[in-house]
């Protein structure tokens, strides 16, 4: 015999109901956040950098993330049963946004299209850091999926711990150096921008810190979990904090007329480099042409007995 129950919304369980609400708001939100990118790109495509494209399909992995997870929801609120391997696919296509999400902000903090033309060899770091990340995300998603307790929680231990590199690798290295080179640089409108990313970045570990101490507590060292309508927010938090991260990338490197006082332009710094060398090599060169003269007893000029340059081409 087949046992069903349905609530007051459906099949859908009262727990699962808050994060099908929050997947509906948070597609609504991303729609609407890849037809403004993708006004601004149209009207500014001649001057759009490499990293702004990378955040458009951020934005459009973002938006069909959401739309799978609430498609989902759905399904179960009325039928009462999920779709046969669409949830393996949103676990998939969650695990290949969040990865390319982390190397959003890894390239963000290295400067790819600001500070450095391409990533040299450092691209190879990225690739092997996305790759770890995407692999273990999936494993991880598709254990969750089939309940495997054990090995969701070992896959946990470890994408903490890249997260914990990712962090670790941005912050003491890669954003310090990238900021260290534009103070040298004394570009004032790029440093304003990579000082407040880092701000974004820092509200964000502080953030995360702050949640994992309370969903600890609350959750996992809790006998009796008694806020079970809270259990959503778990889930939705992470969500939501990557929107607000996002959101902040997108204003800062957002499509404007000025789009390329951002871009990378070495030739400025080079041009005005040559400019100081310029001076300093003509008094060098006159300098060594008068040594070549020498005045007699009347004052006048007499060239020393050495052989000169168009002498020397000359035979």
């Amino acid at each position: 015999p087949r046992v069903s129950m349905e609530g007051p919304h459906g099949y859908i369980s009262a727990s699962e109901w808050p994060l099908m609400v929050f997947y509906m708001v948070m597609c609504i939100v991303y729609v609407l956040l890849a037809v403004l990118w993708l006004a601004l790109s149209a009207c500014y495509w001649r001057d759009l950098l490499r990293i702004q494209f990378w955040i458009g399909g951020v934005i459009f992995l973002g938006m069909l993330e959401k739309a799978v997870y609430y498609a989902e929801f759905q399904s179960i609120r009325y039928d009462g049963l999920p779709v046969d391997g669409a949830v393996v696919f949103a676990e998939v296509l969650s695990a290949v946004k969040r990865t390319l999400a982390r190397v959003l902000v890894i390239i963000a903090s290295l400067g790819y299209g600001i500070v450095k033309p391409r990533l040299g060899a450092l691209l190879h770091r990225v690739v092997g850091v996305g790759l770890l990340y995407l692999i273990f995300s999936i494993i991880e998603g598709i254990l969750r999926v089939n309940a495997v307790s054990h090995s969701v929680l070992l896959c946990d231990i470890v994408l903490a711990f890249i997260d914990s590199c990712i962090v670790w690798w941005i912050s003491f290295n890669i954003l310090a150096q990238t900021m260290k080179l534009l103070r040298l640089r004394r570009n004032v409108v790029k440093l304003s921008l990579y000082r407040h990313f880092t701000n974004t970045l820092i509200f964000a570990v502080i953030a995360s810190v702050i949640f994992i101490i309370w969903t600890t507590k609350t959750f996992r060292m809790s006998k009796c979990l008694s806020d079970w309508r809270e259990l959503w927010i778990d889930d939705a938090f992470w969500r939501f904090l990557f929107s607000i991260i996002l959101l902040v990338i997108m204003f800062l490197w957002r499509p404007s007329a000025n789009n390329q006082r951002y871009a990378f332009s070495p030739l400025v710094d080079e041009e005005s480099e040559e400019e100081e060398k310029e001076p300093m090599m003509n008094e060098a060169f006159e300098g060594m042409k008068m040594r070549g003269v020498k005045s007699d007893s009347n004052g006048t000029a007499k060239p020393n007995k050495v052989v000169s340059d168009e002498n020397i081409w000359r035979q």
